[in-house]
């Protein structure tokens, strides 16, 4: 069958259109998995500590069952949608089906219940399956139609661009709509959830409406049965999908430790006052989306492995900037300003400089492992898009799975204090300093020193055919 690149170039107009068509429907389809992928990883840590009052450790417990629960579903999503049938390929009828559930558990998920802290967890143990079932049901068939859609790297890379873009600006309005709401206390995250979920499942079903006519063209997987333990031989021959594997679990890691502290690090270490806290997020978004943008034009002109390169090193300076920032003071206002407080301003302008160098260089986290893929893909002969995009979002989902349990329990031994009331900076309690110590190290030593190993790996990389022969060697 041919590719839909090939199609499009029998007619420039066509060409024009459809591939305008094209890179919108994609960037829609990551929009609602994007918008609950970051609120859960800003605000999900703060919620269960500061709204429902759960330990650290059992909020770092609850975010590892999401994410390990995430990672189970994956392979067995992943052969299913490879066997799909349908006139709209094999991809389409998984996003459609899910749009809804996402859209209900990705609210139900902000409600607080009556009871315990053990009624509390397994309800949130109840929605965070179904929750991340309709995630995966949209996101992996979605994420496998880049390979298929299309063979030319570039326009592949500019698919995984869309669809970040996409991603970072539904993000975006997330944590625009709660900053917002969150002033409001429970209900403002009630609220938050009935928005965004709304938001999750209309975006999604748009977007599979756009796709409807190239997915219909895309190549089919070859859908014969493959035992899991030939998929495993399969994955541990291909050397370039070993090498991206690695890169994606490393730069995830840091990316989802700092996003979970994030919040805890700004109002509690930091020092900033609530009213501004919630805001300073969107900054990064901001910088992330325009990074992505940027690492791309960068990516095709030069290579993939050099925009890694150069936006791994900021993230990884801006990592150790931010680890040694020193607090604002207990008194600091928006008013400071403009009120000729030169000290505390240029601190706050130190922050929101630092927070915007981590969004630039983080954004090579969402493109560049996932433009590589299709190398890794392609060298295999039989293509089989769905079990390696499976594979590649499980085994980084049970990396941050432990990785954010590992947060809790590094806050745990730190002696980080929870609470039911903790909205407001005002209201939380007072951290220990080996609480603030650990939540510096969090958000500053660890993330570098994943991102440094992760450049480290892919030292010996190379574009292009000779990436295909070496993995064939």
């Amino acid at each position: 069958m041919p590719s839909l690149s090939k199609s499009l170039t029998k007619n420039r107009s066509l060409n024009e259109g459809s591939r305008r068509r094209l890179m919108v429907s994609y960037g829609l389809g990551d929009a609602g998995t994007g918008l609950a992928a970051t609120q859960l990883g800003f605000y999900l840590f703060p919620f269960f500590t500061g709204a429902a009052g759960l330990p650290a450790f059992i909020a770092g417990s609850l975010l590892m069952v999401i994410k390990i629960w995430d990672a189970i579903n994956d392979p067995l999503i992943g052969w299913l949608s490879d066997h799909t049938k349908s006139r709209w390929g094999p991809r389409l009828p998984w996003m459609i089906g899910a749009a809804a559930p996402l859209g209900i558990s990705l609210a139900a998920i902000w409600w607080v219940p009556q009871g315990d802290t053990t009624d509390k967890t397994v309800y949130y143990i109840a929605i965070t399956i179904l929750l991340m079932t309709a995630y995966t049901s949209v996101n992996l068939p979605f994420a496998a139609l880049s390979t298929e859609l299309t063979q030319e790297t570039n326009i592949r890379t500019r698919l995984n661009a869309a669809r970040f873009t996409g991603s970072i600006l539904a993000g975006l309005s997330g944590l625009i709509i709660a900053a917002k709401l969150l002033s409001n206390g429970d209900s403002g995250y009630l609220l938050m959830g009935r928005i965004t979920g709304s938001l999750a499942t209309l975006a999604t079903l748009i977007s599979c409406w756009g796709l409807a006519p190239f997915a219909k063209k895309a190549r089919r997987p070859l859908g014969k049965s493959e035992p899991f333990n030939l998929q495993v031989q399969r994955i541990l021959k291909n050397k370039r999908f070993i090498q991206i594997i690695c890169l994606y679990l490393l730069l995830w890691c840091g990316l989802q430790l700092m996003q979970t502290v994030s919040l805890i690090y700004l109002e509690q270490v930091m020092m900033v006052p609530s009213a501004i806290s919630k805001w300073i997020p969107i900054p990064f978004q901001i910088s992330a989306l325009f990074g992505l943008q940027f690492w791309s034009m960068h990516s095709n002109k030069h290579s993939r492995v050099k925009a890694l390169y150069k936006g791994g090193s900021i993230w990884i300076g801006a990592c150790l900037i931010a680890m040694i920032l020193p607090p604002l003071s207990s008194s600091f206002n928006i008013s400071d300003f403009f009120t000729g407080n030169f000290f505390e301003s240029f601190k706050m302008i130190s922050l929101l400089s630092t927070i915007l160098l981590v969004g630039f260089g983080a954004s090579t986290a969402y493109l560049i492992p996932w433009s590589l893929l299709p190398d890794a893909i392609d060298a295999d002969p039989e293509k089989p898009a769905g079990i390696y995009t499976a594979w590649m979002v499980l085994i980084q989902k049970l990396g941050i799975g432990l990785s954010v349990q590992l947060l809790g329990l590094l806050l745990s031994f730190a002696g980080y204090l929870s609470s039911n009331n903790c909205l407001q900076a005002s209201n939380c309690l007072e951290q220990p300093i080996s609480a603030i110590t650990t939540i510096r190290i969090c958000m500053g030593l660890i993330p570098s020193l994943l991102v440094g190993v992760g450049l480290f790996i892919m030292k010996d990389w190379r574009d292009g055919a000779s990436a295909l022969q070496t993995a064939d060697s």
